[in-house]
């Protein structure tokens, strides 16, 4: 559950931040001061130094102006929704990197897919453990920060790795479908790579979870299903073909 927020002070503007001797910066896009107040205290005491804005709009201004490495995103937002500024960030190729995580009262499954779907990296249910949350904030960094790979151990690093018509390039974290980039999440390309080192292996939502998302929650199984499947739809509506299969019962084999 949420800690009592009774004793915390409220920011004193719309934006705030912190100073970390060396820390990475993440944006809580929060409208509720108290919650904002709450996750800024965790984060500062991690070592992270920490932006906010209180709305939609100017949340996205001042991600795109900053560029967090990661961003804390609450879906009920006066001006602009989080939706709405989680697809405008991932439709642009200079901040489609930028991981998110959402952060919501919202309990319908179909606002968390939405937002998945527009490429979210995780989502975490309003009331919170914050230091859960910093947790798995600081497994997404990790992820995002590693080799972007789902293999197993033994397999050596290769630069470029193909299969019939898709390509991806190790070296420039890219992948393309004859020739033509695929706009992946960093979420999306580790998957695909795991799958490509891994041809005809039937891969769990357990293995997939523990080697792309470094952790485990209730409920991840279907943000795996959602990010394997904006992954298919990317790669066929690029001329590819769908060699990802699903296995109904275990999880998922790349064909080649």
């Amino acid at each position: 559950m949420l800690a009592p927020l009774t004793t915390l002070s409220r920011p004193t503007g719309q934006r705030a931040m912190t100073e970390a001797a060396s820390g990475q910066t993440i944006l809580i896009i929060e409208d509720d001061a108290t919650v904002a107040q709450l996750i800024r205290l965790y984060l500062v005491r991690d070592g992270f130094e920490v932006l906010t804005a209180t709305d939609g709009v100017d949340g996205l201004r001042l991600a795109q102006g900053r560029r967090p490495d990661l961003v804390l995103l609450d879906l009920n937002l006066p001006k602009m929704d989080g939706i709405e500024v989680c697809r405008r960030l991932k439709a642009d190729q200079n901040f489609s990197h930028i991981p998110i995580v959402m952060v919501t009262a919202r309990v319908d499954e179909n606002d968390r897919l939405t937002g998945l779907d527009m490429g979210a990296d995780d989502y975490i249910a309003k009331p919170f453990s914050p230091r859960e949350l910093t947790a798995r904030v600081r497994a997404v960094l990790r992820r995002m920060e590693r080799s972007p790979a789902m293999a197993t151990a033994g397999i050596p690093s290769q630069q470029t790795l193909t299969s019939a018509n898709l390509t991806i390039d190790m070296d420039a974290q890219s992948c393309s479908v004859n020739g033509k980039l695929l706009s992946l999440t960093p979420t999306e390309y580790r998957i695909l790579v795991g799958f490509l080192r891994s041809p005809g292996r039937v891969l769990t939502r357990d293995q997939i979870i523990e080697s792309v998302f470094g952790y485990d929650f209730e409920g991840l199984d279907r943000t795996v299903d959602t990010h394997i499947s904006n992954l298919r739809k990317k790669v066929e509506s690029a001329g590819g073909e769908n060699r990802i299969k699903t296995i109904y019962g275990t999880g998922y084999r790349f064909d080649t």
